[in-house]
């Protein structure tokens, strides 16, 4: 789906199921894109300065475009240290339950470490 859309030499970002320019962006919207562009189905028209005559629009749209643009290509890079940290974690702090004389789901008081 397309977030960011020029159309008739203005920019748009969509928030719900309408486009608004994108000099009335707020924080929330921006933290909603950001969110948003975690997700696969992320499109945006790419910057184009001839095709945007409002200067507003060409520096809001560059700027987040190029944001935008990064996170996105960077996304599998942080799914993958979010990963590694949370499986160095799950290794340190994981504890082997014996599975001797055990019946399935029983844990004996004697077998956990703490």
């Amino acid at each position: 789906m397309k977030y960011l859309h020029i159309n008739n030499g203005k920019a748009y970002y969509k928030t719900g199921e309408n486009y608004v320019e994108i000099d009335r962006i707020t924080r929330e919207d921006l933290s909603s894109l950001l969110n948003l562009a975690s997700n696969e189905d992320f499109e945006m028209d790419p910057y184009d300065e001839r095709s945007l005559s409002n200067k507003a629009h060409q520096i809001i749209y560059l700027n987040l475009y190029n944001k935008l643009n990064n996170f996105i290509s960077d996304k599998e890079q942080f799914k993958k240290q979010a990963e590694s940290l949370y499986q160095a974690a799950i290794s340190k702090y994981s504890v082997k339950v014996p599975e001797a004389d055990l019946v399935e789901d029983e844990i004996r008081i004697e077998d956990i470490p703490f």
